[in-house]
């Protein structure tokens, strides 16, 4: 039975030459080019799967979802942020990696519009009892 609550975390594949391609967003359409000679794509974030499949050469699915072990789902839901002033490139950080400090800001600010209970929101609070529990704390 399929959970529906279920949700995407990362969406990501490793074609059969090791490169591991991601889809960042909704609209965010990744393709490599494998070493043999086939395309492989990603779409679609963490609001859908898309694929394109080769039966001959497969490629191997590293989707993390909402309900694998926590310990995966923090290093692998992903922050984009562009530094502390807003004027750095995007970066893409997971969450086991994001301070403190950020984990608090992004509660914050998911609390003050109305997505308290979204659930990036709870993993920002689970990570933060993660590192209480595990003497975690990472400074900016």
């Amino acid at each position: 039975m399929e959970n529906k609550d279920r949700q995407i975390i990362l969406n990501q594949i490793r074609t059969p030459d090791g490169t591991v391609i991601r889809s960042m967003h909704r609209h965010d359409y990744v393709s490599h080019l494998d070493k043999n000679g086939k395309t492989y794509m990603v779409d679609g974030g963490a609001d859908y799967l898309r694929r394109n499949y080769h039966p001959d050469a497969p490629h191997e699915e590293l989707t993390v979802y909402s309900d694998d072990p926590f310990e995966l789902v923090r290093e692998n839901l992903m922050r984009g942020g562009r530094g502390k002033d807003g004027t750095g490139p995007l970066t893409w950080v997971p969450l086991c990696k994001m301070s403190n400090e950020w984990v608090k800001a992004c509660i914050e600010y998911n609390d003050l519009r109305g997505m308290g209970s979204a659930p990036a929101t709870e993993f920002y609070r689970k990570e933060l009892e993660y590192r209480a529990q595990h003497g975690i704390h990472i400074n900016d």
